[in-house]
Order: structure tokens, then C-alpha cells, then sequence
């Protein structure tokens, strides 16, 4: 059994009801992170599909209006005339030979990989490299597109990737303790809406199972759904 501390009891304490409606939950996720830094809030959506076949599978993106809190640093490799447009965009390193090279010698030093649909096929030897780090671009994902200076613009107003794990669920970031309450509100209720709007069809009847909200050092709050 794993062994909890002081603190967290403490803040289980607050919790008198097995669920709570989103709002309320919202405002005691951030109530019983007992944690003095601005740790980051995440969503447990447990879901009704089966990551084992391939019409329950889910994997999407989604512009949250007041962002994680968190930035993202972003390499594209692309060629000569993306370059200016992909850096003027915001992407912190765009180049060809550079990211190849680099991602090459394992020298991987951004969170967001974005490509053109014409040089996913360079990819393919370092494919083993990108894949156990989540970083292989994907079109479901929108970071293998043909309007790179689109798709950094998105990435740095906030947009974030989700998919299903192999089990069933599917983790997030929606903000940080510190963030205005109606703003994280406003983020989850985005969050789940999109999760709905990409219920695969395989997915008969409900696609939520339980959502939960927990800070990143603090006891988890179940959201009434």
C-alpha cells in the first residue's frame, strides 16, 4: 500500500462528497494542492473505448482558451521556403538538416515536432527515436501539415495534443493552481467538449467513464458526469 503524508490527509479532509459538479471541483482541486510552488492541474478522463481497436482509438488536439500555463518549445523541420514563414511564426528551431541531425545524435531539445506531409518519409529511420519520447509527428495530431506557420501559431496560443492511453484513459494539463477559477472552469469544460466531439465510432452509448481533477501535489477531486 502506498504511504501517504501529513499534508495530503490534511487536504483529503476537504473532500466530504464522493463527486462534485465541474465548478466546485474546479475550485477544490485548487483548494487542496498543499504544495507553496504553482504546480499544473491535470484532467483524468477515464474512458469507455478500447485502445485495442483501432475504430475506439482517439487521438485529437485542442486550443484551450487560457492555455496549461506551460510553453512549449517547437522544432519543425522543413525545408528552405518554410523556414522564414515557421520562424516567424514562433517555432524555436526550423531548419532541415539541423533537426534531422540532431534528432539523429539524440540531441532532442523541444517538446513539439512539426513537419511537412512531404518529409514524414525522413523520418522513418529515426522513427524508434521520436516514438518512445511521443514526439513522431502525425496528421491526426496536426503536426504533419502543409501550413507549418498555422500549426506553430496554434501550438503557442495553447493548442494541446490528447490520445488514448493503453488503458483506456487519457491525461491532461488544464492549467495551473494559480489560474483565475472561471478561467480553468472555462479550459475543462473545452477539454471535455472536444473529447466528446472525437468519440470514435466503435464507441457505442457514452464515451465518459469518470473524470477526475488533481493538482500535482494534492489528492484528485471526481467531477459529477
Amino acid at each position: 500500500m502506498t504511504k501517504v503524508g501529513k499534508k495530503y490527509k490534511e487536504a483529503k479532509k476537504l473532500l466530504q462528497e464522493n463527486s462534485y459538479e465541474l465548478e466546485q471541483a474546479v475550485k477544490l482541486v485548487q483548494e487542496v494542492s498543499y504544495s507553496k510552488f504553482d504546480w499544473s492541474i491535470e484532467i483524468a478522463v477515464k474512458t469507455f473505448a478500447n485502445p485495442k481497436y483501432n475504430d475506439q482509438n482517439i487521438r485529437s488536439t485542442v486550443v484551450l482558451p487560457h492555455g496549461t500555463g506551460k510553453s512549449q518549445k517547437i522544432a519543425a523541420l522543413v525545408t528552405d521556403e518554410n523556414i522564414e514563414d515557421a520562424k516567424k511564426a514562433g517555432a524555436d528551431i526550423a531548419w532541415y538538416e539541423t533537426v534531422l541531425n540532431d534528432i539523429k545524435e539524440g540531441k532532442i531539445d523541444f517538446d513539439v515536432l512539426l513537419t511537412t506531409p512531404d518529409l514524414m518519409r525522413d523520418l522513418a529511420p529515426i522513427a524508434k527515436i521520436l516514438w518512445p519520447k511521443g514526439l513522431m509527428p502525425s496528421p491526426k495530431a496536426g503536426t504533419v501539415t502543409a501550413n507549418i506557420k498555422q500549426a506553430v501559431e496554434e501550438i503557442k496560443k495553447w493548442r494541446l495534443e490528447f490520445k488514448l492511453d493503453k488503458t483506456g484513459n487519457i491525461h491532461a494539463i488544464i492549467g495551473k493552481v494559480s489560474f483565475d477559477t472561471d478561467k480553468l472552469i472555462e479550459n475543462a469544460q473545452s477539454f471535455i467538449k472536444t473529447l466528446e466531439d472525437n468519440k470514435p465510432s466503435g464507441v457505442k452509448g457514452k464515451l465518459i467513464k469518470k473524470i477526475v481533477l488533481s493538482p500535482s501535489m494534492g489528492p484528485g477531486v471526481t467531477v459529477t458526469y
